[in-house]
């Protein structure tokens, strides 16, 4: 058994669920509680669990058969430690609370499971004077300075055979179907499943689309002899007009210098990203009234973060969590674990809170989807 500068460690996976977490908890708690010989604690509900200091013991014997489960055994929330919501409503800032429950518990690191959020919620309490050690997961792959992200080839490969198999019943009818799949900022997911799905036009938020330029893609199929076409669509897509009206809301948010003009801001956006919720159903009525052909719509929704990891997650996430717990043994802390190639390499957290990650114009990808013929709506 190695020896560790940690002695008792708490663990917590926050924000949306995807394929992975189970894989990554187990990486992290064999390697330091086998190798290291070190103490975990699992906090249930996130970030919840760490303000009202709700925790469970884990050994080997917890962490035996998760490996292969979806979801996370510990729960998770999507709470900010900084706006808690508080009884009668409100938010309240309790991170001097997870300070004090921190070192009562004697904990000498805080390893958190998330995304984005969770990459600020952890800079917080990095700030806030503990030893924090995050690592990255999230079925849309946005967060930066890694590879990529557990979660992400699971959901891969749902939305993949979800675009394989609406191209039957869209053949069989002469229909358009409209696959709509997860990713509000990045296009990632979609761009991936689109491509591996022969997807015949994607649309991502990083390509604001025009309906003529999508229609046009689809006659010029229907002029070929194909009588049906298959769109992946990411949720956060938008056309050329709606992309226009959502960064307009997005900079008076930006430019607010009030709390009043800042409330009136963000309510503004929200009702701008209300007002765009059902685009994808918006784009089939369109399509369907320029070409000619029947327009159906699938959302996949949240089954793309349900069901077991894939093989990919779950060898990603054991090393990310096996080589958090090597830097936790080292005593480096305040930093994300990052996937690079096939190694890892330990981020500076303020690298990675408050940033993403969005499919870049010349990306490989993008290339190779338009040398085959696919359709980006631009």
């Amino acid at each position: 058994m190695a020896r560790s500068t940690a002695k008792k460690v708490g663990i917590l996976t926050a924000g949306g669920d995807s394929p992975g977490l189970n894989a990554a908890i187990r990486g992290f708690g064999k390697t330091a509680i086998g190798h290291y010989g070190m103490e975990l604690l699992g906090f249930r509900d996130g970030v919840t669990g760490l303000v009202e200091n709700r925790y469970v013991e884990l050994d080997g014997a917890a962490l035996s058969g998760i490996l292969t489960v979806g979801g996370t055994v510990l729960g998770t929330s999507r709470d900010k430690v900084h706006r808690f919501p508080v009884e009668g409503g409100g938010t309240q800032d309790m991170v001097p609370t997870v300070v004090e429950n921190y070192r009562a518990l004697g904990l000498d690191a805080l390893i958190m499971l998330g995304g984005g959020g969770t990459a600020k919620n952890a800079m917080r309490l990095v700030d806030a004077g503990l030893n924090v050690v995050h690592l990255p997961k999230t079925i849309d792959n946005d967060i930066a300075e890694t590879d990529t992200t557990f979660g992400f080839a699971t959901a891969t490969e749902i939305a993949t055979d979800a675009v394989d198999r609406v191209h039957s019943t869209a053949h069989s009818h002469h229909r358009i179907i409209l696959t709509e799949i997860m990713g509000h900022r990045a296009g990632w997911l979609t761009l991936a499943a689109g491509i591996a799905g022969g997807a015949d036009v994607i649309l991502i938020p990083e390509i604001p689309y025009t309906v003529d330029s999508v229609a046009a893609t689809i006659r010029a199929r229907t002029a070929r002899g194909s009588s049906f076409s298959v769109v992946a669509v990411a949720e956060g897509a938008r056309d050329v007009d709606d992309t226009a009206d959502y960064q307009a809301a997005q900079l008076l948010v930006k430019a607010a210098k009030t709390p009043e003009a800042q409330r009136a801001a963000r309510t503004h956006l929200a009702n701008v990203e209300d007002q765009q919720r059902e685009h994808t159903f918006r784009l089939a009525r369109e399509l369907e009234a320029a070409t000619g052909l029947e327009s159906r719509v699938t959302i996949l929704g949240y089954v793309q973060r349900g069901g077991t990891p894939c093989a990919a997650d779950r060898l990603l996430a054991t090393r990310l969590g096996a080589a958090a717990a090597d830097h936790v043994a080292r005593g480096e802390f305040g930093v994300m674990i990052a996937a690079r190639g096939e190694g890892t390499a330990a981020v500076p957290l303020g690298d990675v809170a408050g940033k993403g990650k969005l499919v870049p114009p010349d990306h490989a990808w993008l290339t190779a989807a338009r040398q085959v013929g696919t359709g980006l709506g631009d």
